[in-house]
């Protein structure tokens, strides 16, 4: 038997090409013990539809790879 290729696509318009978005902020919240803020740095990782520019999560992405091995195992 040979490979066989399943894509993730975008839902919106089929295409199967992705970029990687970035979105940096800082969250400042108190504490308990102290009246300073402080702060955690978050780094959002988005996927981008080269086409539509549609987003999507990495769990998103996820799901849909997980729908892909569930179909073809069943085939």
């Amino acid at each position: 038997m040979g490979d066989i290729l399943d894509y993730f696509l975008c839902d919106n318009c089929s295409n199967k090409d992705f970029k990687l978005v970035y979105n940096f902020c800082l969250r400042f919240h108190g504490v308990n013990f102290s009246d300073d803020l402080i702060y955690d740095k978050i780094i959002e990782e988005k996927y981008e539809c080269t086409q539509c520019q549609k987003t999507f999560s990495k769990d998103d992405i996820e799901k849909g790879l997980s729908v892909l091995r569930s179909k073809r195992k069943k085939a």
